[in-house]
């Protein structure tokens, strides 16, 4: 646009603007235009998002018992510890953050009974053995507040190793309960080995540092060795058993070989001694049914976390024709 095409497009009379200086403005206004938008985007989806999160709360707050939030201190309650996975260190089941939880459990002022609710296959007897040994510690450093063990799905071999320091062990029919044995396993290459022609060289200081080693053959009192020691931890683990059942059992050596029964089978062999849930305990055992979670790691947002996320997917299944048989 040359200047006496731009002077045509003002008004008669007004002052003549710089050339560019329209385009200029023209731009300023665009960005502005762009920047107020972006803030009211940002001002939706802030709003958008508090609305989400309000929405899940009263879901929350409609579809959970009314101790959810509990966090210890709160009056008279019922204490839950959970102990899920393999007990080995570092996991959720060590001894340490078991141990933790259970101090905790124990010593808060409002705590009437102690529920220990088990679902694990099993782990390392040294890990079993500390926590056995801090639930019988700590039963006689409180003797009004009972412990009672409460196995859902599974409470085997090292699960079982520690229920037995309880006062009682609960079960549902269908839990499997048991496995009382010691085991170590590994493989042997020694075949392959010599197919593919590959040759071992094996260095050791010490007849036996190489023991149980899988790319050399068995030897008979390498196996002898483990056996003995695998006898000893079994014993171990027998007399932990019948120092925390003592006369319920009644089936005899049966018990120790390993084998693992339904938790109704269980009531009848004596390695268990009702069944009942954990909510069962708390109502009609301890006489509490509030229950507080003193599982460790567990802050008042995890269990936010865990009962929205819960209840969601129970809406959802409900919602698209997924809330048929389940198993419990």
């Amino acid at each position: 646009m040359n200047d006496s095409q731009e002077q045509q497009v003002h008004e008669p009379g007004a002052p003549r603007r710089p050339a560019g200086e329209w385009e200029r403005d023209l731009l300023a206004r665009l960005a502005f235009a762009a920047i107020t938008e972006q803030r009211r985007a940002r001002r939706w989806s802030i709003l958008f998002k508090l609305g989400v999160l309000g929405y899940l709360v009263v879901l929350l707050v409609i579809s959970m018992p009314g101790d959810w939030l509990s966090l210890g201190g709160s009056g008279r309650h019922s204490a839950l510890v959970e102990l899920g996975g393999v007990i080995a260190p570092e996991s959720d089941a060590s001894a340490d953050r078991m141990i933790g939880g259970l101090r905790a459990a124990f010593k808060d002022e409002g705590t009437v009974g102690v529920i220990l609710r088990i679902n694990s296959p099993g782990g390392s007897p040294v890990q079993a053995g500390y926590i056995n040994d801090e639930i019988r510690r700590l039963r006689q450093k409180y003797p009004k507040i009972p412990l009672y063990a409460v196995i859902t799905d599974v409470c085997a071999s090292g699960g079982y190793y520690v229920a037995v320091a309880a006062d009682r062990i609960y079960a549902d029919k269908a839990s499997i309960v048991g496995s009382i044995g010691v085991l170590m396993n590994g493989f042997g290459f020694v075949e392959a080995m010599d197919n593919l022609g590959v040759e071992r060289r094996l260095l050791t200081a010490g007849e036996n540092k190489a023991m149980l080693d899988p790319f050399s053959p068995l030897r008979e009192d390498e196996v002898a060795h483990v056996r003995e020691m695998l006898d000893t931890i079994h014993a171990q683990f027998i007399e932990v058993v019948r120092q925390g059942r003592g006369a319920r059992l009644r089936a005899g050596d049966k018990l120790f070989s390993g084998l693992m029964w339904t938790g109704a089978q269980g009531v009848e062999l004596g390695l268990v001694d009702e069944l009942g849930s954990a909510g069962y305990v708390a109502r009609e055992v301890i006489g509490v049914e509030e229950v507080v979670d003193f599982t460790p790691g567990r802050s008042i947002l995890d269990k936010v976390a865990r009962h929205v996320g819960a209840a969601i997917g129970e809406s959802l299944a409900v919602q698209i024709g997924l809330g048929g048989l389940r198993l419990r």
